[in-house]
């Protein structure tokens, strides 16, 4: 009796199944083989898994160099290079990448907890210019100050470092020092100190409120120094600790708050705001993404004003941004920093991300507050401006306190 019908299909079958195994294998094997050395491979293989002008080109490079040059450069190395390259050619300076130590130390910030000395710091041509000193901190209990300007750390010169770069030398492994040095204006001259201070386990106290007395009023202030994960929650416990002490008006200070997680931007404007636009994103890839205020403030009508400076940067123009385009409160200090784009923290396989520039953000109104493209830009404009002076480095503050002691209360 003849092979049947179904018996041939079946062979059929098999041969075509076995052909694609034998195809996957080949190409599998192309495309490992291809990635340690693309050209000893089948012209019609390489050209399917190498690409020339691409990803493929790049792994050509880095596996030459490493094969090829006099010395051995360090495969990790030459991977935080070749991504830090291909970052810093983008000419942002909001876009960094973030090698694998970076990445962690980013990531317990997030957090408001990381090994270090308990500084706040703001880059500078120089180095890493002091915002605060937390409380209780090995950086207090050296006699580091507000407004010192760290030049070294260690043997290494924190010129020109980006921000992240330079605190990476300052931080360091809980029970180590590092030796630093410090210009400090004092009298009008600038001495140079050489401090040392020990790295301890450091919990980041993001939120600070005070009562103060004006007018017959007690107004409660807020301060928020950075958008971190849960700063919602906490401003709001602030909030409420304050309004049962009686406070029946609110400063929201946000000066030298560099910003954060939007979500957290969103949650803390929802805390004032009933409803309606927070911010909107716009991206290429992102496309438009609409973020609203929640609809159970806890303060919708309480008197409240913003105070801000030129530290005041991202989430916090966004939230004061949102307040100030929907009449909501009024703003004092200088004008904000001025960025008017948004970054996306995405995760490398390395263990390192890439925390890069993705669009920009507009307030209620549609402002965008940064220059042409990642440019720095004008920032926004306070309603009542307070000129910056660091004799009276509480003046703004100050200015705030008593215009919302004039403000009326809710009818």
């Amino acid at each position: 009796m003849g092979v049947s019908f179904w018996t041939r299909a079946l062979r059929a079958a098999l041969a075509v199944a076995a052909l694609f195994v034998v195809v996957v294998l080949i190409f599998s094997a192309g495309a490992y083989v291809g990635a340690r050395d693309p050209q000893s491979l089948p012209g019609v293989i390489r050209d399917r898994v190498v690409d020339p002008k691409g990803a493929g080109a790049i792994n050509e490079a880095l596996g030459t160099i490493r094969d090829v040059y006099y010395r051995d450069p360090g495969e990790r190395r030459l991977v935080d290079d070749a991504i830090g390259g291909m970052v810093t050619k983008l000419d942002d300076r909001f876009s960094n990448y973030l090698n694998p130590k970076t990445y962690e130390n980013f990531q317990q910030a997030q957090d408001n907890r990381f090994d270090g000395i308990g500084v706040v710091v703001r880059e500078d041509p120089l180095g890493l210019r002091i915002t605060q000193v937390y409380p209780k901190s090995p950086a207090k209990a050296a006699g580091l100050q507000i407004d010192d300007l760290i030049v070294n750390a260690g043997r290494t010169s924190l010129k020109g470092l980006k921000a992240d770069q330079a605190s990476n030398h300052v931080r360091g492994p809980a029970g180590t020092s590092v030796a630093l040095q410090v210009r400090r204006r004092v009298a009008g001259r600038v001495r140079t100190l050489r401090i040392t201070s020990k790295r301890a386990p450091v919990e980041v106290p993001i939120v600070d409120s005070k009562l103060f007395k004006r007018g017959g009023h007690r107004v409660g202030v807020v301060r928020l120094a950075q958008f971190n994960n849960g700063a919602t929650q906490q401003v709001a416990t602030a909030l409420e600790r304050m309004r049962k002490r009686g406070a029946d008006r609110f400063v929201l200070d946000l000066r030298s708050n560099p910003g954060g997680l939007v979500t957290q931007a969103q949650g803390v404007a929802s805390l004032f705001l009933k409803g309606g636009t927070v911010v909107t994103l716009k991206g290429r890839t992102v496309g438009e993404q609409r973020y609203a205020a929640g609809d159970d403030p806890l303060l919708p009508d309480a008197p409240l004003v913003v105070v801000v400076d030129r530290g005041s940067a991202s989430a916090s123009e966004i939230v004061t941004g949102a307040l100030q385009d929907r009449g909501r409160a009024k703003v004092v200090g200088t004008r904000t920093y001025g960025k008017g784009v948004f970054q996306r923290v995405e995760p490398l396989s390395n263990g390192g991300a890439l925390d890069i520039t993705a669009g920009q953000y507009f307030t209620p109104k549609g402002r965008n507050l940064g220059g042409k493209g990642t440019a720095r830009g004008g920032g926004l404009q306070p309603n009542v401006e307070v000129k910056s002076d660091p004799k009276a480095p509480n003046a703004s503050l100050d200015r705030a306190i008593a215009v919302v002691a004039r403000e009326r209360g809710p009818r």
